[in-house]
């Protein structure tokens, strides 16, 4: 059988490479990480250097000094140190799903299968990380991202028309003072009206107090369960389990109690009838919580500064005394810049391309303010 050939111990030496790095990516992770998430990201750099092991085997005596990883993995390792947050995390993901294991005939099945995994082990990790900051990041990415578009097109429209570099900055400061407010106002009242509808859907404190006197031969428990999804029948065992404390206490009159009594069996454990079921009525469905995170004042301001911050960046060449064209295609690359920041962190966050994110975000951006410079140049044609 003839050996390995110049092109694949280089091939082999690569991803040799790029597993050690990705090994020692994950254990610096851990490093930052607690409990169950140190545990995954431990047991993921096992899993790397079972993989490691391949390729020095095939190696041999031809592993040579260790190979200058891709500029990715060197950044992935670089902040896996530094840092741990979900961007890391998204980077990881990404890494993972870039594994070329089943498209080699030297690598076997079960690395690539074990690739394919690591990738939703290491996406449930982030999706954790996403949640969390769910709530912010919208607001910053559509504040920030609101603001840069719209006091663009706003400066470029109101440029374009004619009229003096005075009226165009202060055009820019109150279209950058009254998007922030309008941002503030929006952000507080959809946040407030999401926690008032879920607060809604929560059970009432009341309705965990009443179990202990319900009249168990009616079960009207039952019918809670059915309101939430239950089958009848599923519904009746469920009722039944939770009312059996009750029900095994004998000579209480339970129609007849009242907020004096002793409490019955089972009574301070009642509520968890309740919590359980308000989330997760039929044992099926996974609990989404990220939704309720933060608070309606938080996100207003948040709101607030993003956009704010993205709409002060069109002005900013007109307060430095820019004036027409050169502020213009000034405004425009400074604009253009922070687009494709925001999009390309849209896409590490989303586990997608940042650069097709970054592309996505500039010709939308850009492409508005176009549409609202010829608009400009069209009113001020017909006015003047």
């Amino acid at each position: 059988m003839p050996g390995p050939t110049p092109a694949d111990i280089r091939r082999w030496r690569r991803y040799l490479a790029a597993e050690r790095a990705e090994a020692a990516s994950y254990r610096d992770l851990a490093q930052r990480r607690t409990g169950e998430e140190r545990a995954i990201l431990l047991a993921l750099a096992e899993a790397e250097k079972r993989h490691e092991t391949h390729w020095l085997d095939l190696l041999g005596d031809d592993v040579g000094d260790p190979l200058r990883t891709e500029w990715r993995s060197r950044v992935l390792g670089s902040l896996a140190r530094r840092f741990g947050g979900v961007f890391v995390l998204a980077l990881a993901q990404r890494a993972e799903a870039r594994s070329a294991y089943s498209r080699d005939v030297d690598a076997t099945a079960t690395m690539a299968a074990d690739e394919q995994i690591h990738e939703e082990v290491v996406r449930g990790l982030a999706t954790r990380g996403r949640n969390r900051l769910s709530g912010t990041f919208r607001a910053a990415v559509f504040g920030a991202n609101d603001g840069l578009v719209s006091n663009l097109a706003l400066v470029l429209g109101i440029g374009a028309s004619g009229v003096s570099q005075q009226t165009i900055l202060l055009s820019g400061l109150a279209g950058l003072l009254s998007g922030s407010l309008s941002m503030a106002a929006g952000e507080y009242v959809s946040v407030r009206s999401q926690r008032e509808l879920l607060e809604a859907s929560s059970p009432s404190p009341d309705a965990a107090a009443a179990l202990p006197h319900l009249d168990l031969n009616a079960n009207e428990l039952a019918l809670v369960y059915r309101a939430r999804g239950l089958t009848p029948d599923q519904a009746e065992v469920r009722a039944a389990e939770v009312l059996a404390p009750f029900a095994a206490s004998t000579g209480v009159d339970h129609r007849d109690g009242n907020a004096g009594d002793p409490a019955l069996p089972g009574e301070e454990d009642a509520s968890d009838a309740f919590e359980t079921e308000r989330s997760d009525p039929a044992g099926e469905r996974p609990v989404d919580e990220h939704e309720t995170h933060g608070t309606a004042w938080g996100a207003a301001a948040s709101s607030f500064c993003f956009f704010a911050s993205g709409a002060l960046i069109p002005v900013l060449p007109y307060l430095l005394g820019f004036g027409g064209m050169g502020a213009v295609a000034v405004a425009s690359t400074l604009v253009g810049a922070a687009l494709l920041v925001t999009g390309a962190t849209v896409g590490l966050l989303s586990g997608t391309s940042p650069l097709t994110r970054a592309a996505r975000q500039l010709l939308i951006g850009l492409g508005a303010a176009v549409v609202t410079y010829l608009l400009g140049l069209f009113f001020g044609t017909v006015i003047a």
